[in-house]
């Protein structure tokens, strides 16, 4: 049977840590794959999932709201943004495969709706990035590496 309190908990923190509010989606991962109780392919993808429509949703802010950069309420300096855009028109959509990184990740995100990046070249880069994040976590709490 699943537990649908952790699964939906991993996801809500998931979620979270890719978006606004500042979360830690991984200690919330490696503490269910130790316990050992639960599906850890499930725990990925639940973790996954959540991390990545959280980044849908930096995506569609920054599709919108640019003009609020120097908002305090914006999800991102703008130190960060400008810095991520900076990436972003070097290295182009390819740099998204850095989306699952602290600190540069969600910036990224955020650029790629402001440079009107296409959704679904966005979104799969993403998915791939944060799902790679989560297996390796997952790999490391498991001591498979």
């Amino acid at each position: 049977m699943l537990d649908f309190g952790v699964y939906g908990g991993l996801f809500g923190v998931a979620f979270l840590a890719a978006t606004i509010l500042p979360a830690q989606s991984e200690i919330g991962l490696v503490a269910l794959v130790i316990n050992d109780e639960h599906s850890i392919p499930l725990l990925i993808a639940v973790a996954s999932i959540g991390n990545t429509l959280g980044a849908v949703v930096n995506w569609a802010i920054g599709r919108g709201v640019e003009r609020f950069r120097d908002k305090k309420w914006f999800p991102a300096s703008p130190r960060q943004l400008d810095r991520a855009t900076g990436w972003y028109h070097k290295y182009g959509r390819w740099s998204l495969l850095l989306s699952w990184a602290p600190f540069v990740g969600d910036p990224l995100t955020l650029a790629a709706g402001v440079l009107r990046e296409p959704f679904w070249s966005f979104f799969l880069l993403v998915a791939f990035a944060k799902t790679a994040r989560y297996i390796v976590t997952a790999a490391i709490a498991m001591n498979w590496i």
